[in-house]
């Protein structure tokens, strides 16, 4: 599997915590060996768009979707608790 990013994910990534950018890398790696890793608590977010959801930690979220052999980055955000 690939990675693309897209910008509105890459004007956010700029802007996060240097400690929220290494929790979301090291969960990206999770990310490309198995999708259904534990820590990432990845699943569906919207069905009609095939957009997941996927944990960064307690605070973040990011959402990507699968095309073919690439994962596409679209955001992340903070989790609206």
């Amino acid at each position: 599997m690939r990675v693309v990013f897209t910008n509105p994910f890459l004007r956010r990534f700029k802007k996060l915590p240097e400690v929220t950018k290494r929790k979301f890398e090291k969960q990206l790696v999770f990310l490309l060996k198995n999708v259904r890793h534990p820590s990432l608590h990845a699943k569906k977010y919207d069905e009609t768009r095939s957009i997941w959801q996927a944990r960064v930690n307690d605070f973040y979220r990011f959402y990507f979707q699968i095309r073919e052999d690439v994962y596409v980055i679209l955001n992340i955000i903070k989790h609206p608790k």
